[in-house]
């Protein structure tokens, strides 16, 4: 619980900084998108090539470090960038700052050479002491760095033992036990590289002014509105991006979104919904484009809050849930009812599991042996539509159906995005609608860091802790044997069905729509998408 608590403090601090940060800092920066057509059509003489992207909601901050969302990987992934990367439409590992890597035999050590010549965008030399003290960074902040928890501590063991720099290029890794997806972790956007200069001189303005190494340059900020980007004109990629500038503009709601880009008012359009999709395909003016299923949309029930401190109550809630109406009625044949807590996609799928099949009778059975007592609960509908949900409120409206049927009453209730993360964090929330998608293709990243007690205050947020499964969980991190580490992954998923701390709903294919005059967008998997190519003719 102390981990919560700390998190939920940083949280706080950080939205409070950011919001007065934003207002300060946007008096000197270049704002010239305030006179940008919202198109992607520039006015300049110059020809600029300026993309509108409309998506469902703001950031929650722009230093990848600290935060969870979505949202706010969408941007990061264009300022900042990793040690290693995913393939264009995979997560095969790719160099990214380091241009090549070698692990030691026994696992325990990777020592990889950088890129030579790139700077930060405030000037700032990129080297192997830069990379240090970026790990170093990540290894103190405690749980105001909720991924470096969750992917890189097992207990009270940190995976990195220690980094050094041998030389301005070559940085050493130690790990303190073999990791399996070390690279696949180091390539996910939270593990991105900052200007020390800048998170040494102020840790806590990186939330509002992110200095990076990308192809884009952070502009403004201006809360719940737009978030705009510029070309980094020193890029180390030469001819790339091919942009000019970028401007982010939040629309939540899904036809107002897609009405302007109807209009021209944006150029590309996430998050929209799939029964929009037929539209879309009708007009010539517009291009769909599907991103590869890796996600899992859910219905979490807190374990420490009654009534869901029961196990049989939660299992009552998996049967009384239609999942394949839900698919059908919201998914529009792009979504499949989901049984375990990742996609059939990951290795180590449990495809022998059949699931809770959806059984009124069923649910109203164990209700009456867990003793329910007919108490009203709270119902958390997500308020920005997510690759894994394309709309909370409706979804949540006919989960509300669903338990009111077997007697469980329910109250609807919603807050601003940022705020419905961290009081869900809190566990705050009896039952919530979250999901996630893979941040790195391996099974770690979902079973692992959704569901182990060593992640409550960072991406857990059921604060489910079972001692058993954390062995399992530990033991398939060191596994290095791939058939080994699947079975032990196909056990966890057993362990995870029988406590039912979720519902898991549905695995989506999510939906982006653009204007035909965009050319090279490729959306990936893991929904953080690089724009350095995306041109517009």
């Amino acid at each position: 619980m102390n981990k919560k608590k700390l998190w939920s403090l940083g949280v706080m601090l950080i939205l409070v900084l950011s919001t007065i940060l934003a207002a300060c800092g946007a008096d000197n920066k270049d704002t010239g998108s305030k006179d940008t057509p919202a198109g992607g059509d520039s006015a300049d003489s110059g020809g600029a090539k300026t993309l509108v992207y409309g998506r469902g909601g703001d950031s929650v901050a722009l230093d990848p470090a600290v935060v969870t969302d979505g949202e706010s990987f969408t941007v990061t992934a264009n300022i900042y960038e990793t040690l290693v990367n995913f393939g264009e439409q995979d997560v095969t590992i790719h160099p990214g700052l380091a241009k090549s890597w070698e692990p030691s035999e026994d696992g325990l050590t990777y020592t990889f050479q950088l890129q030579e010549g790139v700077k930060f965008h405030d000037g700032t030399d990129f080297n192997a002491e830069a990379v240090v003290k970026n790990v170093e960074r990540w290894k103190a902040g405690g749980d105001k760095h909720p991924y470096f928890s969750s992917q890189f501590v097992v207990g009270d063991k940190q995976i990195i033992d220690s980094v050094t720099a041998e030389g301005d290029y070559t940085v050493v890794f130690k790990l303190s036990q073999p990791q399996a997806p070390f690279l696949k972790n180091l390539a996910m956007s939270p593990f991105a590289i900052a200007s020390p200069t800048a998170f040494e001189a102020n840790e806590e303005g990186l939330s509002t002014d992110p200095i990076g190494t990308g192809p884009f340059k952070f502009v403004e900020w201006k809360r719940n509105e737009s978030i705009t980007i510029e070309k980094n004109p020193d890029y180390y990629i030469a001819g790339f991006p091919k942009l000019d500038k970028v401007i982010y503009r939040s629309i939540p709601d899904n036809s107002a979104r897609l009405n302007d880009l109807n209009t021209g008012g944006i150029d590309v359009a996430d998050g929209l919904s799939p029964s929009d999709k037929a539209s879309i395909e009708a007009n010539a003016d517009l291009q769909l484009i599907e991103r590869p299923s890796m996600n899992v949309g859910y219905l979490g029930l807190t374990v420490t809050r009654a009534p869901f401190d029961n196990v049989k109550v939660r299992q009552a809630v998996n049967h009384a849930i239609d999942k394949q109406a839900l698919v059908d009625a919201f998914y529009e044949g792009l979504a499949e009812p989901a049984k375990n807590p990742m996609p059939p996609v990951i290795s180590g799928y449990n495809d022998g599991i059949t699931g809770y099949e959806y059984d009124p009778e069923k649910a109203k059975a164990l209700l009456a042996e867990a003793g329910y007592d007919g108490k009203e609960i709270e119902l958390w509908a997500m308020p920005v539509p997510r690759p894994y949900m394309p709309d909370g409120q409706k979804v949540a409206e006919a989960i509300q159906k669903n338990l009111a049927d077997v007697g469980i009453p329910s109250k609807i209730v919603t807050f601003e995005w940022a705020t419905y993360l961290e009081k869900a964090q809190n566990g705050e929330a009896d039952a919530f609608l979250l999901g996630w998608t893979g941040d790195n293709g391996d099974a770690d990243n979902f079973l692992y860091t959704l569901l182990d007690g060593d992640n409550i205050g960072s991406n857990n947020y059921t604060f489910y802790d079972n001692p058993k499964l954390h062995e399992v969980f530990v033991a398939a991190q060191t596994e290095i044997d791939e058939d080994k580490r699947n079975e032990l992954y196909k056990q966890a998923q057993e362990m995870i069905f029988a406590d039912a701390p979720w519902v898991p709903l549905a695995h989506s294919t999510p939906i982006l729509a653009a204007n035909t005059k965009v050319t090279n967008y490729i959306a990936h998997p893991t929904g953080s998408d690089r724009l350095d190519a995306v041109d517009i003719k």
